[in-house]
């Protein structure tokens, strides 16, 4: 299965993008599933059809759906949430009030992650294009296969067996001062099921062959700022970024005086657009004179968009990270694009080099051939990290 991630700050187009590209998809006869995880839908107003959780047919090769994150959560973590809700109970919270909080903040992200581990699994289609949140939860979402690995290998797994452990000799007192009772194996096992599913799919997102994100932006300063700083985050965790959508460009033919001064700061930031990506390959789009609804749209859209050619190509890959062996121990080169190096921080510890940047944060599980040496410095060359090891 091919995995397209569509995403960009709030606004920009990309659900147009999306449905766009699954429509070409299927016309190039892949069955295609365009999936919205966007907690604010749009993309059945795109289709301009009604769409829900379970994926709905809307044309020959191609279906849509929107992510129900409560569905997803009744499936996967129904267990857990009835138990936290008997803690919550116990303590003294009305039932309305329990249910609420045993949902925990960031689950939606990580059930949208979970339906798309599911679908790959299941290989039901041949094209799986995700019609993402904004940039800022898109990336939440596509760290929490590496933060989830740090939690469950440091804290998870030794809480679990001391619990396993200690639960026969301190239940029967437990349970009747504190009205519930202590989590058996079967409930403790469910979080480290949910986890390994999230971790399998951490494996399918850095396989540069098989998902790409694409970056939908506009000419505009800050739009491009965000796109550039998303481009760095998702290269930190080895995603791989394989083409840039230039959405809105006014068009020549738009001569109205009112539109003058956006369009002299346009051919400043489309060349900012292109020279700051590159090497990625840049496509423009311009802007239209209605707003992009239904199936007619969409086609004109997708002819703009990619013409002849097939979207479930990888437009660009590249690994951002390679080891090389020096004179002196090795280096370890990651690509951070468009990041100054003051605004990065490294640590080590055993076998894991933490890497800082803002307030993205990736525990990099070091190879063998590097984990028992120290680091000795890093510089930035170009658009990467050189961090250097030695005995």
């Amino acid at each position: 299965m091919r995995l397209i991630l569509m995403t960009g700050k709030g606004g920009v187009g990309k659900t147009s993008m999306a449905a766009a590209t699954g429509l070409r998809c299927a016309e190039l006869g892949y069955k295609t599933l365009v999936l919205s995880t966007d907690p604010a839908h749009s993309l059945a107003d795109s289709f301009d059809i009604a769409l829900g959780h379970e994926p709905k047919e809307v044309c020959d090769n191609l279906w849509g759906a929107e992510l129900d994150a409560l569905q997803e959560l009744e499936q996967n973590w129904g267990m857990v949430k009835r138990y936290i809700t008997e803690v919550l109970q116990a303590r003294g919270l009305d039932g309305v009030q329990a249910e609420e909080l045993a949902i925990l903040p960031g689950m939606d992200e990580i059930f949208g992650l979970v339906r798309v581990f599911r679908h790959h699994k299941e290989g039901d289609f041949d094209v799986l294009i995700i019609d993402s949140a904004p940039t800022g939860t898109a990336l939440r979402l596509l760290s929490i296969p590496e933060v989830a690995g740090w939690y469950m290998r440091r804290l998870y797994k030794p809480l679990e067996k001391v619990a396993m452990y200690l639960r026969p000799f301190v239940e029967p007192i437990f349970r009747p001062i504190a009205g519930f009772s202590l989590p058996d194996k079967k409930m403790m096992d469910v979080p480290y099921e949910f986890y390994e599913k999230i971790d399998a799919l951490g494996k399918i997102l850095t396989d540069h062959m098989v998902t790409s994100v694409r970056l939908v932006t506009n000419p505009e300063k800050m739009v491009i700022k965000e796109s550039l700083r998303a481009h760095a985050y998702l290269s930190l965790y080895d995603i791989s970024v394989d083409l840039v959508i230039s959405n809105r460009i006014i068009p020549d033919e738009v001569t109205d005086p009112y539109f003058q001064y956006w369009k002299e700061n346009q051919i400043t930031y489309r060349k900012e657009i292109i020279d700051n990506f590159a090497p990625l390959p840049v496509k423009e789009v311009p802007l239209y004179s209605r707003e992009i609804c239904g199936m007619a749209a969409l086609e004109k859209l997708k002819e703009l968009l990619y013409g002849t050619e097939d979207p479930a190509q990888v437009y660009f890959s590249k690994n951002t990270f390679n080891i090389q062996q020096t004179k002196e121990g090795f280096t370890l080169e990651l690509s951070v694009p468009g990041i100054p190096k003051e605004q990065i921080q490294l640590s080590k510890n055993g076998d894991e080099l933490n890497i800082r940047i803002g307030n993205h944060r990736r525990n990099m599980v070091l190879p063998q051939v590097l984990a028992t040496l120290k680091t000795t410095g890093a510089e930035m060359l170009d658009d990467s990290l050189v961090i250097r090891f030695v005995e």
